[in-house]
């Protein structure tokens, strides 16, 4: 009978035990929570993202600012510059207009624009501010350093690829170009052109097709351009100067170029008097005079002279091939011409060439008007003369009859 009761009185021992470590447990769970909340900070808080920053001379900086209430009650929060340089003005924005304090609810947060002006003879160096939020009973400060360094002068940067381009008197001289702005301002760069005279200069993007009137470049920003230079057709061969100026007030980078032309042979064919027409005997030979002028701007070279002619006929030229023809020169040449034995009376075309080892060429038609020999007319007369000789000598034999 002992038994139950014992087994009874050490359960209710245990149950009581459990309960006691539990209250323990959760007493000393919540004097902990208790503790912490007591230790959280509670206060004001002054933050930005960026407390130290490298600013030119003549830059306005404009801040954003963070006040923070932390465990306090709503309250309004002053703000103040504590420390600021000499000449330099400083402002709190609010809503697009300036304040000089904001509402914080408790754990909440307020942004402010903090702005800073620089004196127009501020010098390169550091410079600190210290800005101070204020509220009821709690105080926060926040420092803040502007490096400003001294602004870079206005500078262009002008390269060409290939300053130095060779062609004939009918190239496009095309010149790729880079501009480049170093400066730490914006520019708006214009081109300025020197060249021979006659030579057309135009200044495209690099894969534009209309010439550049301006451009403007963002500081550090580069643009890639063409400088298209065409010459004179007739241009002699030679070097050309061109020069190239990039501007942007006082501002300028200047490039020169060169156009190496070679030139371009030409050829002319006429004949001394400019006639084009020649009479010619049947089987005899008839010269004429032919003029080789070279009119283009570079010299031509094996000047081969040949002809089209009617079957049977022969041309000959003396001489046959010219080795070199200056620009502007000229050279007689004799042509030989003989009409086939067996040509009849009327006009014939004859076409008379000259061509160049560089392509240069021309050509002319000669009008020759061959008639028969005249050994042929005396053989007819005499033969007429005979024949009407015997017709008299018939009848008058035979008209005595």
């Amino acid at each position: 009978m002992r038994r139950p009761w014992r087994i009874a009185a050490l359960a209710f021992a245990l149950g009581v035990l459990v309960v006691g470590l539990g209250l323990g447990l959760w007493g000393a769970s919540g004097w902990a929570q208790e503790e912490e909340a007591q230790s959280g900070e509670k206060g004001l808080a002054l933050s930005t993202l960026y407390p130290a920053q490298v600013v030119q001379a003549d830059e306005t900086v404009t801040l954003s600012l963070t006040v923070r209430n932390r465990g306090l009650p709503d309250q309004i929060v002053r703000l103040a510059v504590q420390e600021a340089p000499e000449g330099w003005e400083t402002s709190f924005l609010g809503g697009g207009r300036p304040v000089k304090a904001v509402y914080v609810e408790t754990d909440d947060s307020v942004s402010v624009s903090f702005k800073v002006e620089p004196p127009q003879d501020v010098q390169p160096g550091t410079y600190r501010f210290v800005v101070v939020a204020e509220g009821e009973g709690a105080r926060a400060e926040l420092p803040i350093e502007l490096t400003v360094e001294e602004r870079l002068p206005p500078r262009l940067r002008f390269d060409v690829e290939l300053p130095v381009l060779k062609g004939s008197a009918t190239t496009t001289f095309r010149y790729r170009a880079t501009v480049e702005n170093e400066g730490d301002e914006e520019l708006m760069v214009s081109f300025e052109t020197e060249a021979p005279e006659g030579f057309d200069v135009r200044v495209k993007l690099r894969f534009g097709t209309e010439e550049i009137a301006s451009l403007p470049l963002k500081p550090g920003e580069s643009e890639d351009i063409e400088i298209e230079v065409k010459p004179l057709r007739d241009a002699p061969a030679g070097e050309y100067a061109i020069t190239v100026r990039a501007l942007a007030g006082e501002t300028r980078a200047t490039q020169r170029l060169k156009a190496i032309v070679t030139g371009r042979p030409e050829l002319t064919l006429t004949t001394p008097d400019g006639r084009l027409s020649a009479r010619a005997t049947a089987g005899r030979e008839t010269q004429l005079k032919l003029l080789v002028r070279s009119t283009g701007t570079a010299p031509a070279r094996n000047v081969r002279l040949s002809a089209f002619e009617p079957t049977g006929w022969t041309v000959e030229f003396e001489p046959e091939e010219i080795a070199e023809l200056p620009p502007d020169e000229e050279r007689e040449v004799t042509v030989t011409i003989k009409p086939s034995e067996k040509a009849v009376a009327g006009d014939y075309m004859v076409t008379l060439r000259a061509n160049a080892d560089d392509g240069a060429s021309d050509s002319v038609e000669i009008r020759m008007t061959v008639v028969t020999s005249t050994l042929w007319g005396v053989v007819g007369v005499a033969l007429i003369a005979v024949a009407l000789g015997v017709v008299m000598l018939a009848v008058s034999r035979f008209g005595r009859r």
